[in-house]
């Protein structure tokens, strides 16, 4: 069990993550790739907004479920609850002060496959298509 602060690059939204992080994912989703994320899966227990939760931007799309969370002064993805695990949460391990990832393996997730869910899917959303 590791204890991590974490913060966006201005340093307005500010979390602690308290947590057993044994690998970190990509994910090949449309968002994903474009914000270039290296997360790692945690449970909502285990973090803590500590500063800045009003400067919180939040950002949504296809299902709604995910809730993609990014600092609205200087606009770093921090963390995001998950569509998949909607208890857990993605979090910008590059966010976490100290945390060394390169001393863990990286697994690639599917995302890029998911359902889209949308009236008016964009060409860049692979995926099968609902509706």
């Amino acid at each position: 069990m590791g204890t991590w602060s974490g913060s966006c690059h201005c340093g307005q939204v500010r979390f602690t993550v308290t947590a057993e992080i044994t690998e970190l994912t990509t994910c090949d989703c449309s968002l994903c790739v474009k914000k270039n994320a290296v997360m790692a899966k945690v449970h909502e227990s285990e973090l803590v907004i500590t500063a800045g939760e009003d400067r919180l931007g939040l950002y949504q799309w296809n299902t709604g479920r995910a809730q993609h969370r990014f600092c609205l002064g200087c606009g770093i993805y921090t963390f995001h609850r998950k569509r998949a695990a909607p208890d857990h949460y993605g979090v910008n391990v590059f966010c976490l002060d100290g945390f060394d990832a390169s001393a863990l393996p990286v697994r690639a997730t599917e995302g890029i496959g998911m359902t889209v869910e949308c009236a008016d899917p964009r060409l860049e959303w692979p995926g099968p298509r609902v509706g």
